[in-house]
């Protein structure tokens, strides 16, 4: 049994769909089934005594579910887990199946492999292609989601995807509890296999995701580790590990970061993120590799502290960009700040240490007026 009096610096947000309490740091599973039962086990209890509670199953063998119902049998009901409609494990090994019978089959194995009879979120798994999604809605798939919903097996529903375009298209079909996005510096700047869309394209995902309430689940934080590698990275150097989670949880919507790990050391080195200092958060540096596109906008990252009148610069850009976007609860937060964009004094501190060519105090005098005029 897991020690309770281990104290735990996770800290959680708030799915507005569904009132989950998600821990901001989840846990990837491409790789838990390299581990073994043993070491595997070990990982995913460590993991829960951090406070990890949200595990994703896109597992890279089906071998990692008897390992997650051995560790988290005994605290299922504190945990929730991520279950995706076509990655196929029928066989043992992954595959991916737009067959219904496949679907069935597979997802019969995991629950019983998990020891579990529900799933929190039902995903639809990897739409990366319209055609993609067409095909599983004819052959009954998304249905079947549907069905163990009304039956209380699935709770939620979720989407999995690379595709900017794709994602719109679904979410304007049908709706969404979660959202699986691949979100990461070298994507958003157009560099990766899986950089799909522009910088508006993406961001737009982002904020709709916020005003909508659908929380994002984060896959692929490091591009596939080439973030973490100097002579794989867009940026000419590496950019280390809380870096890359900082930048994702920096994102309008994103509820969660899910990144990959294969043993009990790699859990401890996610743990470490809330014993970083600030300075070992700033992603800033990429701002010199950003597009012409990105250039000029505000990405949140709060290179601009400290306001000398005490203005959380970041967050005023990003209540004002999703206030924009039709996001009516992001007006309301905007109202409740302690120091909005009336209370800048135009001293300019901002626009220097702006490493994204921010002209903040231009702005905040464009974001007083919005809001003012609102």
């Amino acid at each position: 049994m897991i020690d309770m009096g281990v104290i735990r610096k996770m800290k959680y947000r708030i799915n507005r769909k569904t009132n989950d309490r998600i821990s901001e740091i989840g846990f990837g599973s491409s790789y838990l089934f390299e581990a073994g039962m043993e070491e595997g086990v070990k990982a995913l209890r460590r993991a829960y005594e951090g406070g990890i509670n949200y595990f994703d199953l896109a597992a890279g063998d089906g071998a990692s579910f008897p390992i997650y119902g051995e560790a988290l049998k005994d605290v299922r009901k504190d945990i929730f887990y991520q279950i995706h409609f076509g990655a196929d494990y029928s066989k043992g090994t992954y595959g991916w199946s737009l067959d219904l019978d496949t679907v069935k089959l597979s997802v019969e194995k995991q629950l019983n492999d998990l020891h579990t009879d529900y799933i929190d979120y039902g995903f639809i798994h990897c739409q990366d292609e319209v055609d993609d999604w067409r095909t599983y809605r004819k052959n009954g798939i998304y249905e079947y989601i549907l069905d163990l919903k009304r039956q209380g097996v699935v709770r939620h529903i979720g989407l999995s995807s690379h595709t900017p375009s794709v994602i719109r298209t679904i979410m304007d079909e049908v709706s969404l509890d979660m959202l699986m996005f691949s979100v990461n510096p070298a994507y958003d700047y157009g560099q990766g296999e899986f950089a799909n869309g522009g910088v508006d394209e993406r961001a737009e995902i982002y904020r709709r995701c916020e005003k909508e309430g659908t929380g994002i689940s984060v896959m692929k934080p490091f591009s596939g580790g080439q973030l973490l590698d100097p002579a794989q990275s867009p940026f000419g150097k590496a950019l280390s590990v809380y870096q890359c989670i900082r930048y994702c949880l920096d994102k309008p919507g994103v509820i969660t970061v899910l990144p990959g790990a294969r043993n009990i050391e790699d859990v401890e080195l996610l743990l470490k993120y809330y014993e970083q200092p600030e300075e070992a958060l700033d992603y800033s540096e990429i701002a010199g590799f950003a597009p012409a596109a990105a250039s000029g906008k505000c990405v949140y990252c709060n290179h601009c502290k400290p306001c000398p009148a005490g203005l959380d610069i970041g967050l005023i850009n990003k209540y004002y960009d999703l206030a924009k976007a039709g996001d009516g609860m992001a007006a309301e937060h905007y109202r409740t700040l302690e120091k909005n964009a009336g209370d800048c004094i135009g001293c300019g501190h901002c626009d220097h240490r702006c490493p994204f060519h921010v002209h903040q105090s231009t702005r905040m005098q464009e974001i007083r007026q919005y809001f003012e005029n609102l």
